[in-house]
């Protein structure tokens, strides 16, 4: 097997390949490919194999490993434990993603970071879907909490974006009860005059945004006790991660 001249070794999975790289253009294939030879090269194999793949898709998509950013024994067992909850409450929900890979090596910003990857392309998402991501991407912050009894800052990637798809549930996508199927995001208003910036005017009342705000924590507060409830039910499994 061959891409453009690169020897690729057997035992190469293309559809895992496919599946990390969705939006990938041409060029981002290209640049996956060269990454992954240089690799190759630098270890001494004379065919591309998944792993360099895998590590070739990791450095552009994330960066290279951060070796010289020096991480105690202490916060790689917190790390290790938030990842352990974010692959743990994966795995257990019926509507999250297979998980594909767990790593506790700082890449770019990240410290650590769990991927899941579908088993087929996906137009639609369900609700039911919508709120195991959100269970998922508080397994972290709550294995911190269970286990420390003290979170971290490093949930704070995790919180931004359960709280994006949560307030996308209530104002952009209908599913909240309460609310109902109305579209009420905040409107791009122009300033004309000069030296005013744009803003943004919400098409709703203060009342509606107050009920706004109390379904998004509502959606967050049960993606929390469910991420709770499954890493409690395995404690065991979650106390040996860092250790295996």
């Amino acid at each position: 097997m061959h891409a453009k001249g690169k020897p690729l070794a057997k035992g190469v999975d293309i559809d895992v390949l496919a599946r990390r790289t969705p939006g990938f253009t041409g060029a981002d294939l290209a640049n996956l490919m060269n990454e992954a030879a240089l690799l190759t090269a630098r270890r001494g194999f004379k065919e591309i194999g998944m792993p360099q793949l895998e590590e070739a898709i990791d450095r552009v998509i994330a960066g290279p490993e951060r070796k010289s950013r020096i991480i105690s024994e202490k916060e790689k067992r917190v790390i290790a434990f938030h990842e352990g909850g974010h692959a743990l409450v994966g795995h257990a929900l019926p509507g999250a993603d297979p998980i594909h890979k767990i790593s506790i090596i700082a890449r770019g910003r990240a410290l650590g970071w769990t991927l899941a990857l579908p088993t087929e392309d996906k137009y639609l998402v369900r609700r039911s879907e919508l709120r195991d991501e959100l269970a998922m991407l508080l397994g972290g912050r709550t294995a911190e909490e269970m286990i420390f009894q003290d979170p971290t800052t490093g949930a704070q990637n995790d919180i931004e974006r359960a709280t994006q798809i949560a307030r996308a549930m209530v104002t952009e996508y209908g599913m909240s009860d309460e609310i109902g199927p109305q579209q009420l995001r905040a409107e791009e208003r122009r300033r004309v005059f000069l030296g005013r910036e744009f803003g943004h005017q919400a098409n709703y009342s203060d009342e509606v945004a107050a009920r706004i705000d109390s379904e998004v924590r509502r959606l967050i507060d049960e993606a929390h006790q469910t991420a709770a409830s499954i890493l409690s039910e395995h404690r065991a499994t979650l106390d040996g991660w860092p250790t295996r």
